[in-house]
């Protein structure tokens, strides 16, 4: 290949990843900050059952608690709350 070729190559490889980046960009944004957001659920949860002999209130430590708790904070570990005790 000739300078030029690998020149154009490269100049439509970068302009490829530029736009690629851009249209997952908002994508990964919103997946890391679900991510980060679940990490804290959990977090939540774990301080939950860790005073779980004081209050007497204990939940299942899961992805999906942990994404309930994290997405919707405090009125979702409530929710979770309300339906163990509704299901109990």
């Amino acid at each position: 290949m000739d300078l030029k070729t690998v020149v154009l190559l490269t100049v439509g490889g970068l302009v490829l990843l530029a736009v690629a980046a851009r249209a997952f960009s908002a994508p990964l944004r919103l997946a890391a900050k679900a991510a980060v957001n679940t990490l804290l659920g959990m977090g939540a949860l774990l301080l939950l059952n860790a005073t779980a002999a004081v209050t007497g209130l204990r939940l299942g430590l899961n992805l999906f608690n942990a994404l309930v708790v994290g997405i919707l904070g405090i009125p979702g570990l409530v929710l979770l709350l309300l339906v163990q005790w509704v299901l109990t």
